[in-house]
Formats: structure tokens, C-alpha cells, sequence
């Protein structure tokens, strides 16, 4: 994180996050005979693959249902084209980045200054764009969000549209 600080190489943190009308809402206050009840229903899940430096710039795209090697590669095609330094993704164990195609890609990123190192296997602590996610789903996402699922897409593209600015931020220095 110290060559990424000093400006020396851009370093990125990879992952894959979904979303669904089930809200995650782990506990929440109310008065005394009281209930807070929130919606719940099944639909279509929204998955989300970004790319996070330490210092909350976002690279991310939304896709309905359940993302596959070719969407990652497509995106990672995509912000290939966008680096100006030496940059290194930093990225967990999951099938999808393991198949052959996501392996096949590897030494063509590598030509354009891309460089992919995965983290050792169980360890998604390491992982800093886990912390978007649970920041996303625990504090972010405002209730109305799973009223439906047009509610559920803006909300999300909002928070994630603004991530890095003082309301969507997470200080890791």
C-alpha cells in the first residue's frame, strides 16, 4: 500500500458483491411494543464486480443475475484501457478467477502493465473492497431500497456512483 500511497504503482482491491430485495439488515432499535417491519421479497440478484484502490476510487459495473468468467474478463478488458501506471489487482481465489479463460488473460494484462496476484486462499480480511460491500449493505443502503427493484438499482448505483466522496468514504490509512 506504501508504493500505492507514494504514487509509484495504483493498486487495486477486486470482488464480486451481490444484491437482492432480502435486505441485510442485521438488528435495529425499536420502542416498546413496537415493530419495525421491513419488505422482504425474492427477485432478480443485482451483482456487482468493482475494483477499489486503498483510497476509494471505484472502477465497478452492475449486472443482473449471477456474473461468469467472461463478464469479469470483459470488465477487467474494460479497465485495462483506463490505467496510466503500473497497476496491481488484488483479488480472491473464487472459481471464476481461476478458469481457463481468466487464466488465459493473465499474461495479456500483464503486456499492458496489469498485473493480477490473488490472496491466499480464505482470507477475504485482506480483501479492502470487502469493506465497500459490508459499508454498502450495513450503513449505506437506505431501507427504501427493497421496497422494489427499481429502487433497489438507483439506490445502489447512487452509493456507488459516489463512492469516495465524504458521505460514501472509508478512511484504510
Amino acid at each position: 500500500m506504501e508504493l500505492h500511497k507514494e504514487q509509484y504503482i495504483d493498486l487495486y482491491f477486486a470482488d464480486a458483491c451481490h444484491f437482492s430485495l432480502t435486505p441485510s439488515v442485521r438488528y435495529a432499535w425499536q420502542r416498546k411494543g413496537e415493530q419495525i417491519l421491513v419488505p422482504a421479497a425474492k427477485s432478480i440478484a443485482l451483482s456487482v464486480f468493482g475494483l477499489m484502490t486503498p483510497d476509494c476510487k471505484l472502477f465497478s459495473q452492475t449486472f443482473q443475475g449471477t456474473l461468469n468468467s467472461e463478464k469479469i474478463i470483459a470488465l477487467i478488458d474494460e479497465f485495462a484501457e483506463t490505467i496510466t501506471k503500473q497497476t496491481i489487482v488484488v483479488i480472491d481465489n473464487a472459481p471464476v478467477h481461476h478458469s481457463k479463460a481468466f487464466q488465459a488473460k493473465i499474461e495479456q494484462w500483464k503486456k499492458l502493465d496489469l498485473y493480477i496476484y490473488f490472496l491466499p486462499p480464505y482470507s477475504p480480511e485482506l480483501n479492502k473492497i470487502e469493506t465497500l460491500w459490508r459499508f454498502i449493505k450495513y450503513k449505506w443502503m437506505p431501507l427504501d431500497a427493497y421496497a422494489n427493484i427499481q429502487n433497489l438499482k438507483e439506490r445502489l448505483s447512487q452509493i456507488l456512483t459516489n463512492v469516495g466522496q465524504p458521505k460514501y468514504s472509508i478512511n484504510f490509512f
